[in-house]
C-alpha cells in the first residue's frame, strides 16, 4: 500500500497528525533550502540534505528531448479538464492536507497511484498540482507522476529521460516517540524531513520509528511554464513542495543515506 493511503487508512489520528504536520510543512521549507555560493545549503537547513534522494542526471541521448516533450503535451492534455478544481474532486481527485497551508497542494487520484505503481501512462498522473487562491479556489499548476519505490533508475528512464527530468524521493523519516510533537518544528528539529535524525540507529536511540522511504519515486511537470527550465522543475522557489536545490547533494548517495 502506498504511503499516501497508509496515512489516511492505517494510523491513528494523533500519530497521523503529527507526521502529516512535519510533511506539509518540510514541503514548504524546502523551497528554502537553496544552495550557498559555495555548494552547501544555507545555515540550518544542511541537514536536509538526508532527506531527499535524486536520480542522477545522465548525459542526453537520441530522442530524449523529444519523448520528455511528448510527455509534457500528454500531461496537459490531462491536466486540461481540471482547471476548474471542483471537476477533479467531482472524478476522484483527494486533496491531500486540505486544511493544512501548503505553497502547493497535491489532489491525488489513487486509482492512477496504483496502475502507476506496475505501467506509466502519461494521460493518467497520479495528482495533480495547484495552488491555493485568496478566495478558497485553486489554480491548476502541474502535474505529478509516480513510480513504485522500488524501481530502479533504468526504468525511470524509459518512462521519462534522466537527461532532462530528475526523479526523487523522501528518505529517512524518523516519526517522533508521542509527546515529541514539537520537535518535528523550526531549526532544531530532530525529527521527519527537517529533523537532524536520518539514520535508522539516531531515530532508534531516540525513541522513534524509522520510515526508509517516504511515499515513492515522484516527478513534476509544469506544461504552462514558458520557461524550458521550469518544466521539469524540482528547485524553483516558486514551486513550492519538494523543491530542494540539488547542487547542494548530487546524487545523493552518501554517509547517513540509508536506502533499505
Amino acid at each position: 500500500m502506498i504511503f499516501l493511503e497508509w496515512l489516511h487508512r492505517g494510523m491513528r489520528a494523533r500519530s497521523a497528525l503529527a507526521i502529516c504536520a512535519a510533511l506539509a510543512f518540510a514541503s514548504g521549507a524546502t523551497a528554502q533550502a537553496v544552495a550557498s555560493p559555495g555548494g552547501g545549503a544555507d545555515a540550518g537547513m544542511a541537514h536536509m540534505a538526508g532527506h531527499m534522494f535524486l536520480t542522477t542526471l545522465r548525459p542526453a541521448a537520441p530522442g530524449d528531448r523529444q519523448r520528455a516533450d511528448a510527455i509534457v503535451a500528454a500531461a496537459r492534455e490531462a491536466m486540461e479538464p481540471y482547471k476548474d478544481y471542483r471537476k477533479a474532486l467531482a472524478d476522484g481527485y483527494r486533496i491531500f492536507l486540505p486544511n493544512v497551508p501548503q505553497p502547493q497542494y497535491h489532489f491525488t487520484n489513487y486509482a492512477n497511484a496504483r496502475e502507476a505503481a506496475h505501467t506509466f501512462d502519461p494521460l493518467k498522473p497520479t495528482s495533480l498540482l495547484y495552488r491555493k487562491n485568496a478566495d478558497g479556489g485553486y489554480t491548476l499548476v502541474g502535474a505529478m507522476y509516480t513510480d513504485r519505490v522500488d524501481a530502479s533508475e533504468d526504468e525511470l528512464n524509459e518512462r521519462i529521460p534522466l537527461s532532462v527530468a530528475r526523479w526523487h524521493q523522501h528518505v529517512n523519516f524518523c516519526k517522533a516517540p508521542p509527546g515529541d510533537w514539537a520537535e518535528y518544528f523550526g531549526p532544531d528539529a530532530k525529527f521527519g524531513l527537517m529533523g537532524s535524525i536520518a539514520t535508522r540507529e539516531a531515530c532508534e536511540a531516540a525513541g522513534g520509528v524509522f520510515i526508509p522511504h517516504v511515499f515513492g519515486w515522484m516527478v513534476h511537470v509544469y506544461p504552462y511554464e514558458t520557461d524550458p527550465n521550469k518544466v521539469w522543475s524540482i528547485d524553483d522557489d516558486d514551486q513550492g513542495h519538494d523543491n530542494m536545490d540539488h547542487s547542494a547533494m548530487p546524487g545523493m548517495q552518501g554517509p547517513g543515506m540509508q536506502m533499505n
